[in-house]
């Protein structure tokens, strides 16, 4: 098992507080939500981006589908 798997999955509840306590900390209550916001909005984009690429692929495969 690779060490990206384990970094990922091997995260309990115990740590996911901590976590959590130390962006609070770190960040401040009223500057989380605008962090959440922004991250939303990339997440948004990446998705649209993602889309894009995938319709643009499906376009290109249906031009050099030879016709039947």
């Amino acid at each position: 098992m690779d060490m990206k798997n384990l970094l990922i999955f091997n995260l309990g509840t115990g740590e996911i507080i901590i976590i959590a306590l130390v962006v609070l900390l770190i960040f401040g209550g009223k500057k989380i939500p605008e962090l959440m916001r922004g991250l939303g909005k990339g997440v948004k984009n990446f998705k649209e981006g993602m889309k894009d690429v995938e319709k643009d692929i499906n376009e290109i495969n249906d031009e050099v589908k030879p016709k039947e």
